[in-house]
Order: structure tokens, then sequence, then C-alpha cells
């Protein structure tokens, strides 16, 4: 059996993005219908054109055996000449999803260690996400794979 292989992401594989785009606002819609429309995506096909060309949004997809069965969004980001934050580079990871049908085979963690590896390289202070608190198996992903919380986001649903 072939080995996981992190690349970065190309245009011709947009199609197999926008799949995966799909479930992962599905997982938000059912958990947060309020928020999320059902049925959409974070972004349309031209938009990820755009961050694909774009180096300091690299996506990175984790393929075996020629097939995508998982990406990482990452935004690079760094306050300059702010009024109170520092100017690390912070590597941002906007997006990561696992293909539903090939979880539990470490994606998800490769693509992590990878992205991980990618910022020291690179030369970043930290790798940051965000997580919807009710997507408790995305939650419990991010803490066995040893993220801990930075800061939280609350509500009052009125």
């Amino acid at each position: 059996m072939e080995e996981i292989k992190i690349r970065l992401a190309k245009e011709s594989d947009i199609p197999t993005i926008d799949k995966l785009l799909y479930e992962v606002n599905q997982v938000h819609s059912d958990v947060r219908p309020d928020l999320f429309k059902p049925g959409a995506k974070k972004y349309t096909d031209e938009e990820l054109k755009k961050i694909i060309a774009d180096d300091k949004t690299p996506i990175f997809v984790a393929e075996k055996e020629n097939v995508i069965l998982g990406y990482a969004f990452c935004i690079q980001k760094q306050f300059l000449n702010d009024n109170n934050m520092t100017s690390i580079k912070t590597l941002y990871i906007d997006d990561l999803c696992v293909d539903e049908a090939a979880r539990n085979q470490h994606i998800g963690k490769t693509l992590y260690h990878y992205v991980i590896a990618y910022a020291k390289e690179h030369g970043f202070y930290n790798v940051t996400l965000n997580v919807w608190a009710d997507n408790i198996g995305a939650v419990k992903f991010y803490e066995k794979i040893g993220l801990k919380i930075q800061k939280i986001g609350m509500e009052k649903i009125l």
C-alpha cells in the first residue's frame, strides 16, 4: 500500500478540494444551521485559483495512490507596526479536512505534522487554528495531536 504524500495543491485539484469543502460545510451546517448554509462551500473556484497561486496562502493536499484524501489551507499572518501585538509570524490553518471515507488512517495527523515542519522550516513562531466548539470530533482530534487553547470566542444568541 502506498504511503501518504503531502504536496502543494494545483488548480487541477480544485474539483476534489471542492468536494472536501462541501463535506466540511456539511459538518458545520449540521451543528450550526443558524450560521452555516447547507449545501454551500467556503470558497468559489475563482477564489481557490487565487489562493493556490498565492505563496502566502499555501494549500497542502494529502494524496494516497494519486487520490486526494485531505487538505490543509494555511495563511501566513503577521502584525507589523501594531500598537500592542508583537511582530511574530504565525501560520494559521484556515481549514483542515480529511475525506469522510478516509478517516482514521492518520491523514489529518500527517497533514498537521507536515504543516508544523513547513512552519518551522520557514521561521514561523507558531501554528494556530480555530475550531467550532460544537464540532466535538475536531476539538478532540486537535487536543489529541497536541494543540492547546490560545483564546476562546464566546456568544449569546438573542
